[in-house]
């Protein structure tokens, strides 16, 4: 059963690696260019992307959350300004960390407690957290291609049938 949690996992990396290799392609500029969106810019959306997944990997490794949420303004000060190419190495390693966090998971069933500072406490198992920051993401790759298109551009197809696609035709 992992592996098939998993998958759901690596649908989430391969759509943020999708919309890397997508703005990457498109004119440097637009990256941080402020439009009037949601959020100010592509830049901020991959942040706040990038910062959320690295608050609930600390969640499910059992960090407290009242600490995290406060290391989060410092981490999304230390992410101010960086480039696409940095970004993607961030979001990289991000990943690697949570490959060795489910290297180390018997059971991504196993409940877990957490402590929400505005909702309260929370029983809940790894594998809704994961689908949280998958669904999470999902969201807010939405976000990109809407200011991507607002801006003139395509957006890049994420979709989760796509994955499935991708990686049935990789694997025939």
């Amino acid at each position: 059963m992992k592996c098939q949690e998993l998958q759901f996992y690596n649908y989430h990396l391969w759509a943020n690696q999708r919309i890397f290799s997508h703005l990457k392609d498109l004119p440097q500029n637009i990256y941080h260019k402020e439009i009037k969106n949601v959020f100010a810019s592509i830049s901020e959306v991959l942040g706040h992307i990038y910062a959320t997944d690295t608050i609930w990997l600390s969640v499910m490794s059992g960090y407290n959350f009242d600490e995290i949420v406060k290391s989060r303004k410092q981490l999304r000060e230390s992410i101010k300004g960086k480039s696409i190419e940095e970004m993607e190495v961030l979001f990289l390693n991000l990943s690697e960390q949570f490959k060795a966090f489910f290297d180390h998971q018997d059971n991504l069933n196993q409940v877990v407690f957490c402590e929400h500072p505005n909702f309260g406490q929370l029983e809940t198992n790894l594998f809704e957290l994961v689908q949280h920051v998958v669904n999470h993401g999902t969201y807010h790759r939405g976000n990109i291609t809407a200011m991507l298109r607002q801006m003139g551009y395509p957006g890049v197809m994420t979709d989760y049938v796509a994955y499935l696609y991708a990686i049935r035709i990789n694997n025939s």
